[in-house]
């Protein structure tokens, strides 16, 4: 091999390299442990997507936590419905149909896997958040998360973040500002409470591979 041979050898190594770490490889729900995280990236941008950022800058817009029961898979999710637990397969059945990927993540630092669950289950049947206010009965898939996950001492794992609202020029968007228009309230910029993406990006998560 001359040296212009193993030049090109290697620069296509290091892209290759480079295209992997950016790019999760694709798993399956076999591989899933009690607790993971499966986090949903739209095909197009929304409302949500618009003021948040995912990981590696993904647009995403929605997290559940994965459960076996009886030794069969599960998620366990805030949805417009409501605090639900539904089998897997119905759940990315769901998403597959509007052309979503799916990620799933793990905790890699000292989380309590049964405490957590446990908190969570607490919270079967609770309405859906439509206002993301952080201290009603009511929760959005990411507050589920954030009250949910909590340390082998007991602390939260996700910390309350300031909520965003607003652009990348800083600018609370038309559509959030008539959403809460129209309900008579006031955009609760900054107020405490989290986002999926904010939960993709944590340090205490890692994107394990793509489901589809």
């Amino acid at each position: 091999m001359t040296g212009k041979q193993l030049k090109s050898l290697l620069l296509l190594l290091c892209l290759t390299q480079g295209l992997a770490a950016q790019t999760p490889i694709k798993g399956d729900c076999s591989l899933l442990r009690d607790a993971d995280l499966i986090f949903f990236s739209p095909a197009d941008g929304n409302a949500i997507t618009e003021v948040t950022e995912g990981f590696q800058g993904r647009a995403i817009d929605h997290v559940a936590i994965f459960l076996r029961i009886a030794g069969m898979p599960y998620t366990l999710e805030a949805t417009h419905r409501g605090v639900v637990v539904q089998p897997i397969d119905s759940t990315l059945t769901r998403h597959s149909r509007h052309g979503r990927q799916v990620f799933a993540g793990r905790i890699t630092d000292g989380l309590d896997i049964k405490a957590s669950l446990r908190n969570a289950l607490r919270h079967l049947g609770k309405p859906y958040d439509f206002f993301f206010e952080p201290d009603d009965s009511a929760l959005y898939c990411s507050e589920l998360v954030q009250k949910a996950y909590q340390d082998t001492a007991g602390r939260p794992i996700f910390e309350p973040i300031p909520m965003s609202f607003h652009n990348a020029r800083g600018e609370i968007t038309d559509y959030w500002k008539d959403y809460y228009r129209k309900a008579g309230k006031t955009v609760p910029e900054a107020t405490p409470g989290s986002n999926p993406g904010q939960l993709s990006r944590s340090k205490r998560l890692s994107i394990l591979y793509r489901l589809f």
